[in-house]
């Protein structure tokens, strides 16, 4: 059985020469995305932009530098977290991604999160939004944490929104502080749980049945 790093390893080798999608004819390196394969928290974006494209890493230009302090305010490094987008080629002149490029990158993203298996997803901006939360609007629900598909989702702004209209800004920064006391809260519940069904069997839902799974917002926040 392979490891989550082999696993993240093996989905970083496909993507780099992948052509299922016509991004492939204008990237100049492929954008896998980083990380801890451990990480408790993935953090999925757009697309990569210019200085991705010429890096091969996730958010590194001035958005990617906002990130790293939105991460920093709750003393995390890139190294704690893993990073990736919903396409891993960046689309031409950084328009938004379009949906069949999307559906192509899909399986891609798929087997990092289970990879991974992270205790909170948080997703930047209203296209990897859109993989959990269909078509609601991102300014209805950003900084809520959700249970969909089996996993912990928080919708928030991309960081380029709040280099385009500094007034988001603060709300990003608002939403980033509500991460830590989102996974607080989730491993408190689960030392509940286990405190008080020890010998409880846990039984794997498949694929299917978490689809079906209607998305649902924690009490507290």
């Amino acid at each position: 059985m392979m490891s989550s790093e082999e696993i993240l390893q093996e989905v970083a080798v496909e993507v780099s020469t992948c052509s299922r999608c016509k991004l492939c004819k204008g990237r100049t390196k492929a954008v896998p995305g980083e990380g801890s394969p451990t990480a408790k928290i993935m953090f999925i974006g757009e697309g990569p932009g210019y200085h991705e494209d010429k890096q091969a890493r996730p958010f590194v230009g001035p958005a990617g530098q906002f990130l790293d302090e939105l991460l920093a305010s709750i003393k995390l490094k890139r190294s704690d977290v893993f990073i990736t987008n919903v396409v891993k080629c960046r689309p031409p002149s950084n328009r938004d991604p379009e949906r069949d490029e999307m559906v192509a990158c899909n399986d891609y993203l798929d087997r990092q999160i289970a990879a991974i298996r992270p205790q909170v997803i948080v997703t930047l901006g209203r296209f990897s939004m859109s993989k959990f939360f269909g078509s609601e609007r991102i300014s209805a629900i950003h900084g809520r944490a959700r249970r969909k598909d089996g996993y912990l989702c928080i919708a928030m702004y991309h960081p380029a929104a709040g280099l385009h209209d500094p007034s988001k800004k603060d709300v990003i920064r608002q939403d980033f502080k509500k991460i830590p006391l989102i996974i607080a809260e989730v491993e408190r519940r689960a030392a509940l749980r286990a405190a008080e069904q020890p010998a409880q069997t846990i039984v794997p839902t498949s694929p299917q049945q978490r689809e079906q799974e209607p998305p649902q917002q924690l009490s507290l926040f």
